[in-house]
């Protein structure tokens, strides 16, 4: 049966579908538990005919809703305010509310904060009324009624059995009015998880109805949007394509927010005196809670050319490689990150899965892209991903659910993107990591945004995320057993790539399940290839001359090395290649300064002293440097 049909919630068209099933089974239950998005703004009909749509708070929409079936008041407690009634007294409607409050429950004390022993005889005199009155009774805050739903005290364990007698002996009661057949009286709960209440509670009883009242869906945003372009001075947004096509936008943006966050959004705006049009950035400063936006600077788009120039004599041998992420860049910057969908504008500014050999420059390229875009190498948040590979792991990422150990703190990842959202983040060596912990990513890919452990909303709508992988290195051998090498140094680019791309699909679709992960990335998979002869000159000339000038900075020694020395020790360190610029780093260690740090230990060293290397030699394998 629908919601709308005559018999099920067909009499409240145009309100929540969680109030019309409310109302609709008013004649059935005697008790409603609400759990949910209980503190959001709600869409209502106009209180006339022609008026606009309301948006009203929990209780409000709850009374009004009542008040269309004939109840004559809502009663609410909660452990701050103790017992009120709506509407409040001061009008017609609210002094007669009063009166039926008081004929139920007898004179009432402003703000009367009964013991829960008092407490159940208000609940007693609502739903099992002496007089012919429809009244509601609202328990607010029913989550801290008991200290704990399966270790209460005696008084709590007795009100809550109570409670449930209750629910089965409630009397309907009938009155004149727009439903004269007999309805309960009933008491609401409203509690944050349906699990705060004693399980015994509503397990197996059927007079009890729980409730799940839902975020607001895409449509209940638009609708909002428009109620909310009031503000800006435009009453009738339909005959205004600008001002629609702003509302539609803003709705898009404000997902994951409720109505009530839409609506201190546009307060925000109003105080920023922003135009309707710019509304979408107000949501980004609501959401992120800082007001500059490095994305939107002038000079981003001239560093980035710069940097097409600048990136290669970093990254060296990648040209590959850095033209495609240059390309994404270009993409993050222009704010067109995954704009062939629906909704983009809350998604990662970008997404980059790095793969290929070890020590070819992938976590350079990423302090290279970070120095890029926010001026300093060192706004990257580099997490190993080998630290998680346990199940239970997670937790230092997104901080540990509600009762553990730690649980205040909060996580490692979603505390520095609140910190500062506009980041880099780098998840080194992703392959690593458990995959319950990979599902995470699948949230953050896709809707841009993470819930910690406190049950905080982190967006990552300003990161630039990038993975690593060493991935496609090495495969199973054909003929089981030991794996056997996928790729060597000196092999087409293309093949190169083919073979990595092939591995680290198969890795995600076969080996860990999770194609959907995998589809997330995209082509966003960029792969590096195998240091060159040329590449690692390259890379040679640069790490020895670092040597030369810390020597320098340091000891304030002019350090050479002799052309026939030089060669030799090139050739040392260039040898492996499939080690990648790691590799020529290590070697230029245990080949060159190991040895220079020997023969200049024990040497008493002057200032601006001039010291030539004239030759290397290998003994026993052991390296020593004759010093001229």
């Amino acid at each position: 049966m629908s919601a709308d049909s005559p018999t099920l919630g067909g009499r409240l068209p145009g309100w929540p579908p969680f109030v019309r099933e409310l109302d609709a089974t008013l004649s059935v239950h005697s008790q409603y538990v609400l759990s949910g998005n209980l503190y959001d703004s709600f869409l209502a009909p106009a209180a006339d005919v022609a008026g606009p749509a309301r948006l009203l708070p929990l209780r409000e929409l709850l009374w009004e809703s009542l008040r269309s079936s004939g109840f004559s008041c809502l009663v609410v407690y909660d452990p701050v305010d103790g017992v009120q009634v709506l509407p409040e007294a001061g009008d017609g409607i609210g002094d007669e509310a009063q009166r039926a409050a008081e004929q139920l429950l007898g004179k009432l004390k402003t703000n009367e904060k009964p013991s829960l022993e008092g407490l159940q005889k208000y609940l007693a005199a609502v739903a099992r009324p002496s007089e012919k009155v429809r009244a509601a009774f609202l328990l607010d805050s029913a989550s801290r009624i008991a200290r704990t739903p399966t270790e209460m005290e005696p008084a709590e364990r007795d009100f809550f059995r109570f409670c449930a007698k209750l629910s089965r002996s409630a009397l309907p009661v009938r009155v004149a009015g727009p439903r004269p057949k007999p309805l309960y009286n009933p008491v609401l709960w409203l509690v944050e998880r349906p699990g705060d209440l004693p399980p015994w509670l509503t397990a197996g009883n059927e007079t009890i109805r729980e409730i799940t009242i839902p975020r607001p869906h895409l449509g209940d945003r638009q609708e909002t949007a428009r109620l909310l372009a009031r503000a800006f001075g435009v009453t009738d947004v339909d005959t205004d394509p600008s001002a629609a096509a702003t509302c539609d936008a803003f709705a898009e943006q404000a997902d994951g927010l409720t109505l009530q966050s839409m609506i201190e959004v546009t307060r925000l705006a109003k105080e920023r005196n922003v135009d309707l049009a710019d509304l979408p950035d107000a949501v980004r400063t609501y959401k992120l809670g800082v007001l500059d936006n490095p994305w939107s600077r002038g000079h981003l788009r001239r560093r980035v050319l710069e940097g097409e120039k600048r990136v290669p004599e970093r990254v060296i041998g990648q040209p590959q490689a850095v033209t495609k992420t240059l390309d994404i860049l270009k993409r993050a910057v222009l704010g067109l990150s995954g704009a062939q969908a629906t909704r983009s504008g809350s998604r990662p500014r970008g997404v980059l899965f790095f793969a290929g050999p070890t020590g070819v420059g992938k976590t350079e390229l990423a302090k290279a892209i970070t120095e890029l875009v926010f001026g300093d190498e060192s706004a990257y948040l580099r997490f190993d991903m080998s630290e998680f590979s346990g199940e239970g792991s997670g937790d230092r990422l997104i901080g540990a659910p509600p009762g553990y150990v730690g649980h205040e703190a909060g996580g490692e990842l979603t505390n520095a993107v609140r910190e500062d959202p506009f980041r880099v983040i780098l998840f080194d060596e992703i392959e690593k990591g458990h995959p319950r912990i990979l599902d995470k990513f699948l949230q953050i890919l896709e809707d841009g945004r993470l819930t910690d452990g406190r049950g905080n909303t982190v967006h990552f709508s300003e990161s630039i995320l990038i993975f690593t992988s060493n991935l496609g290195m090495y495969v199973p051998s054909a003929q089981g057993g030991q794996r056997e090498q996928n790729i060597h140094p000196g092999m087409p680019y293309e093949d190169i790539e083919q073979r990595i791309k092939a591995a680290v699909a198969d890795h995600f679709t076969t080996v860990l399940n999770r194609p959907e992960l995998l589809n997330r990335f995209g082509d966003n998979v960029v792969v590096f290839d195998f240091i060159g002869p040329d590449a690692a000159d390259k890379i040679f000339d640069l790490q020895f001359g670092n040597i030369c000038r810390r020597v320098a900075e340091e000891h304030r020694l002019m350090l050479t090395v002799r052309g026939d020395a030089m060669t030799t020790l090139r050739s040392w360190c260039t040898a492996e290649l499939e080690k990648g610029g790691r590799g020529i780093g290590m070697a230029l260690e245990s080949s060159f300064v190991n040895p220079l740090a020997r023969a200049l230990f024990d040497r008493e060293l002057g200032d601006d002293e001039q010291i030539t290397v004239a030759g290397l030699r290998r003994e026993g394998g052991i390296v020593h440097v004759d010093l001229a």
